[in-house]
């Protein structure tokens, strides 16, 4: 696949979200688009980016634009990457894997979830290494053991683990669709799933899509019905700095903590020698009552961009919700669901073709406001 491709018919998310919902049944949609309790989080997240202004110079000296950003000593090609989604393959089938290969050969980072449909060593195989992994943090320390060792294995660059997952959302869509994998058949999925063969068939053709990664420590013969037994058994979500600071005495590479959006959490994360902070809600999935993310972001970045690396994720679906967030005091931005409409759409070509839509989108907003490296967005903030 070309890293360059790019559709006409797609030029916006909202191309690609409109030829998304055309293509997926409802049940699976509700998964990507929905948030938690009355989804106001969700909404607000964008909401408030897209009230960030931004200033243009129009009568400056001005040398044209460059987009490669320098990140834990690595430069990538742009100012953002693709965020962990789980269950990525019940969305559409080897999306996994069709990200982190679009990702690798556009030299962004991809971020790996523990609950994603391909394993940990697929993805360090497909990127050669240059993955991201996000941990949920299991119950059992010889389990986060293991798959520490599996990422250093694979060749994972950067660990991100995650604080803003502390108990299981409350989610009324998937609750009534009752999403399980494989989709429990009832009469409503059945239906919805026959109105959309494309996505069936391909379905069929790749297999019951699976938590790769954890497959060896999921006990064999456990159905459905007692996967999500084994989950909450096995997996403990809440952080704390003596979980943190076993896993920074373990991993020898890149430490992120992903979730934070208070000074206090902030200080404490630092405290324990971390590399760098993610500035996340969950894409607006866990906490319907809480902040959007561009505003701690801006109160993170005063105190703590100089000390840290600071970045983003939730909300975010365009390449000027990215300028606006650099702006605002992220490093780099990180986006999930603009990418799962890129492959909803497009299948093979998604990841490649969203890539290179937000990178001419971003390269747009620079030459606007002349705006010549990454680092100077800050400079055109309407404050």
């Amino acid at each position: 696949m070309d890293p360059n491709y790019f559709s006409s018919l797609y030029p916006s998310v909202e191309h690609l979200r409109n030829r998304t919902r055309q293509r997926l049944p409802r049940f699976v949609l509700e998964y990507l688009e929905g948030g938690c309790f009355s989804e106001i989080n969700l909404r607000r997240n964008t909401d408030e980016i897209r009230e960030v202004q931004l200033r243009p110079y129009y009568l400056r000296e001005y040398g044209g634009s460059d987009l490669k950003t320098e990140l834990f000593g690595k430069t990538y090609d742009a100012p953002f990457g693709i965020a962990p989604i789980g269950l990525q393959g019940l969305i559409w089938p080897k999306a996994t894997e069709i990200l982190s290969s679009a990702a690798y050969k556009a030299n962004v980072p991809f971020i790996l979830s523990t609950v994603a449909t391909a394993s940990i060593e697929t993805v360090g195989e497909i990127t050669q290494g240059q993955a991201w992994y996000q941990l949920y943090h299991p119950t059992k320390e010889s389990l986060r053991d293991k798959l520490l060792k599996r990422a250093e294995e694979a060749g994972i660059s950067v660990l991100v683990i995650l604080a803003d997952t502390p108990t299981f959302a409350y989610r009324p869509k998937e609750i009534r669709n009752g999403l399980s994998i494989p989709p429990k058949m009832t009469l409503r999925n059945i239906f919805q799933m026959m109105l959309h063969p494309t996505w069936s068939f391909s379905q069929l053709r790749a297999g019951a899509p699976q938590f790769k990664t954890l497959t060896p420590y999921i006990p064999k013969g456990t159905n459905m019905k007692h996967l999500g037994i084994f989950m909450n058994k096995t997996f403990s979500g809440r952080l704390s700095p003596s979980r943190i600071a076993a896993i920074r005495d373990k991993w020898k590479g890149k430490l992120v903590v992903k979730g934070i959006v208070n000074e206090e959490d902030a200080e404490k994360a630092l405290s324990l020698g971390v590399d760098g902070l993610i500035v996340s809600n969950h894409g607006g999935r866990q906490l319907d009552a809480g902040q959007s993310t561009i505003k701690p972001l801006q109160e993170l970045a005063e105190k703590f961009g100089h000390r840290t690396t600071l970045m983003i994720d939730s909300g975010l679906r365009s390449g000027p919700d990215v300028a606006c967030a650099l702006a605002c005091g992220a490093k780099f931005a990180f986006m999930g669901r603009t990418f799962m409409y890129g492959v909803g759409a497009l299948g093979k070509k998604g990841g490649a073709h969203t890539i290179t839509m937000l990178k001419r989108q971003i390269q747009q907003v620079m030459e606007q406001i002349a705006c010549e490296r990454v680092t100077d967005f800050p400079k055109h903030l309407v404050k």
